[in-house]
């Protein structure tokens, strides 16, 4: 590049360039990788399974090829996986291809290039691009609540050993897993305290999830899901309210309205914990997903200080913080 000696100006370009990461996501999309695994490897082949152009298809499997994501053979125009290009897969453990999926966990994703917005006022930049606030949106497409939930179900599922080890469980009867998805997490503290019982509060779709995964479990004795929002009361008389990954979704006065239900279920004598992502340090240590989540919520991660601050505002005091694997578990009580 003409007077960029040292070559940060185009270490700078690749970063900045969007055709990667759209490229990427497009052909997640497509599930190009499972296409090619079932022995659809040429452009026309997987234009015609995935209903694309062939030369417009031909052209990013070609930009994936020099990326290293894909591998050509020239002489048969046939594509392989590279390495690189194996977690593609649907079926590939590490389970980021439907994150990836503009039409399903990825939307949000998109929002970021109305990042302008939110850093000129501090609000999310999802209903710039998408025209209503993300759960809205959500809510209006069932198959994408469903992959939502399913998502955030296995992101819980991989937190859990962490949170089952990171407090005494058994220590408390009776827990609401409040905003609880699909019950994964409900799941793995009843299985590890055979004393406990449970119950999920989640909107219609998650709750009827989550009561077929307790049966599923062999819980449905000691497990129960109900139809409710964290905005509205909850269940009382629980000897915990747990808040996994529920706070960060939502800005500061939203934040507070639902601990301040928690608090109200959990009277004089309950607990309340927040479950987020903070470092050793008490600091949030995850920058991309702070972005993140202004862009798609008008949110942010918080560190122990800020959920210090909430939970005053929300008549809660910090009775304790216990490290969880990658998570935090903020304990809380009535003031």
């Amino acid at each position: 590049m003409l007077g960029d000696e040292d070559g940060t100006a185009a270490t700078l370009w690749s970063m900045a360039g969007l055709g990667t990461p759209m490229a990427v996501r497009v052909a997640a999309t497509l599930r190009i990788a499972d296409h090619i695994v079932a022995g659809h490897d040429t452009a026309p082949e997987l234009a015609r399974v995935v209903g694309a152009h062939p030369d417009a298809l031909d052209r990013l499997l070609r930009y994936l090829g020099v990326r290293g994501v894909l591998d050509r053979d020239d002489a048969t125009g046939r594509y392989t996986l590279t390495a690189l290009g194996q977690p593609l897969r649907d079926d590939h453990p590490a389970g980021i291809r439907a994150w990836f999926d503009i039409e399903r966990g990825g939307r949000g994703e998109l929002s970021f290039v109305e990042l302008l917005h939110s850093v000129r006022t501090g609000e999310a930049a999802f209903p710039v691009r998408y025209g209503r606030p993300y759960w809205e949106d959500l809510a209006a497409d069932p198959d994408r609540a469903a992959s939502f939930n399913k998502l955030l179900g296995d992101d819980v599922a991989s937190r859990a050993p962490g949170i089952v080890t990171g407090f005494d469980w058994a220590s408390l009867g009776y827990v609401v897993d409040v905003g609880g998805g699909d019950g994964s997490l409900l799941v793995a503290l009843l299985r590890a305290n055979p004393g406990l019982r449970g119950t999920v509060v989640d909107l219609p779709d998650a709750a009827g999830t989550a009561k077929e995964s307790f049966v599923a479990s062999g819980l449905g004795d000691r497990a129960d899901a109900v139809t409710g929002s964290f905005f509205d009361p909850l269940p009382p008389g629980a000897d915990g309210y747990l808040l996994s990954l529920i706070l960060h979704d939502w800005d500061d006065e939203a934040a507070i309205a639902i601990l301040r239900r928690c608090r109200e279920a959990a009277g004089p004598t309950g607990s309340v914990f927040v479950i987020e992502s903070i470092g050793p340090d008490g600091d949030a240590p995850h920058t991309g997903m702070d972005l993140r989540m202004l862009c798609v919520y008008g949110a942010g991660e918080r560190g122990v200080a800020e959920f210090t601050a909430l939970a005053e505002a929300a008549g809660l005091g910090v009775v304790a913080v216990h490290p969880a694997g990658p998570s935090a578990i903020v304990q809380l009580a009535a003031a």
